[in-house]
């Protein structure tokens, strides 16, 4: 399982790569992740860890377990075996060691027992209370948001996507170095009534190289955000619309849009298999062309660290026109991941987009037909088979007319450039000529329809216009 950190003896900067595709920083264990757990280890097995939920009100058990068995789906995917989980149940979580001094012990002997390496936490830990914990388990004590980040680190393969990750995971480590303590120590004590302590010295060094490389990569995605933004421009005169398939994680997204455009996206099942937005045209059944993309999958609990991070990549969801919803009809709790995303998507900004909710392997079980009875306006797909991928394309043309005015404008004969621009700002439906000059019926956006005022005779509701 790869991991990312540094000891004393080491840069924590100067080992990361900008640009040329190089590593991320230097590979060690899972470990790696807690504070005090020190050096850099290349681990040859799978980790042993042990899970740990906390079970408090309104949580009911059923929810904790369910949310233990994604963690454990976490961990496999990061390269580590499961081999025990722990619940405590307590009313809210303690503010020194998370579950309590006496829990921990007990965790301490489970720990020991079956030989774990780390002890992972379904909730995010507090600096202080990761310190604590690995000092009375002796070993690492990490959280979800490790272990997500962990994975994401493994899977990131373009240098956006490396930089987008490497900035989430300095802002998860840059409050939890007071934590490692002596490890960072360059010097100690001093003169009498000298207030300097172990480690500070180097501790201030660590954070001010982590706050500089954070500021390097903040400047980085910018470039790349105003790369995106020349790229959108670019887009939008083409006058294509833009499609984007969201949804949790290990949903179907990427087999979708291999069924649809033959993109060559990574498909694997596994969580997180796919960082990288990946864009594709696609032609509709009327023979609109619209844009595709493909974009990184949600999961509850996603680090808002990384959700800033990624604002980059997903700022192609709050372009689109329309959000092609992708569920996981075999999933224990579809609802659930429903709200995820919808969650996400509105920490994002992008909550108001038009929604297509699709139901993905309706050949599952039988389930699924009941669910998209409940979801009125949802489609039931295979994306693996095919099943129902016509339907869903004949919908997404039919959703994305209704979204466009018509106008009917009246151009003389005389005014050609006003007919070029029809042509170019719009969609033409129709072009007819009569003792006047051309009658022509277009979809135009906003910019275009303001161009073209003085032109315009009527406009009708979006729909298909029949000559």
């Amino acid at each position: 399982m790869a991991q990312y950190g540094w000891v004393a003896d080491e840069d924590p900067i100067e080992g990361f790569e900008d640009n040329d595709g190089g590593d991320l920083g230097h590979r060690g264990g899972f470990g790696e992740f807690g504070g005090a757990s020190g050096g850099l280890i290349e681990r040859t097995f799978r980790e042993r860890i042990i899970l740990v939920g906390l079970a408090q009100p309104p949580a009911t058990m059923e929810e904790v377990e369910a949310s233990l068995d994604e963690l454990a789906r976490l961990v496999d995917t990061a390269g580590a075996d499961v081999v025990d989980r722990v619940i405590q149940r307590r009313q809210r979580p303690d503010p020194a060691t998370f579950i309590g001094k006496g829990k921990a012990y007990e965790l301490k002997a489970l720990s020991e027992l079956h030989d774990a390496d780390t002890v992972v936490f379904d909730e995010d830990l507090t600096p202080s209370q990761q310190v604590n914990l690995e000092r009375i388990l002796g070993r690492t004590a990490i959280d979800r948001t490790a272990v997500i980040l962990d994975i994401f680190a493994q899977n990131a393969s373009t240098p956006e996507g490396r930089a987008q990750v490497m900035l989430a995971m300095l802002r998860y480590r840059l409050p939890r170095l007071r934590g490692r303590g002596f490890t960072l120590s360059q010097q100690a004590g001093g003169r009498l009534g000298a207030r300097r302590g172990p480690g500070e010295t180097q501790l201030e060094i660590d954070r001010r190289r982590i706050v500089r490389r954070l500021h390097r990569l903040e400047t980085q995605l910018e470039d790349v955000r105003r790369h995106r933004q020349v790229q959108r421009k670019s887009r939008s005169r083409a006058r294509f619309a833009h499609v984007a398939v969201v949804g949790y994680t290990n949903a179907g997204k990427s087999t979708l849009v291999n069924r649809l455009t033959q993109a060559g996206v990574l498909v694997e099942d596994r969580l997180f298999a796919t960082l990288d937005a990946t864009t594709r045209r696609l032609q509709l059944p009327g023979g609109e062309q619209v844009l595709l993309t493909d974009t990184v999958g949600f999961i509850k609990k996603l680090p808002h660290g990384l959700v800033e991070a990624f604002k980059t990549t997903l700022e192609v969801v709050l372009e689109a026109d329309l959000l092609v919803h992708l569920v996981d009809g075999a999933a224990p709790d579809p609802d659930g991941q429903i709200a995820a995303v919808h969650t996400v998507l509105a920490e994002i900004g992008a909550g108001d987009k038009p929604e297509l909710v699709v139901f993905n392997k309706i050949d599952s079980n039988e389930e699924v037909a009941d669910m998209v009875h409940a979801h009125r306006g949802s489609l039931p797909i295979s994306a693996a088979t095919g099943y129902g991928i016509d339907v869903l394309l004949a919908e997404v043309g039919k959703r994305l007319r209704v979204m466009t005015e018509i106008a009917e404008l009246s151009i003389p004969f005389a005014r050609g450039d006003a007919l070029a621009i029809a042509h170019r700002e719009g969609e033409v439906l129709t072009e007819t000529a009569d003792s006047e000059g051309y009658r022509v019926r277009v979809r135009l956006e906003p910019a275009g329809r303001a161009r073209l005022a003085q032109f315009v005779v009527s406009t009708i509701p979006g729909g298909r216009i029949e000559p």
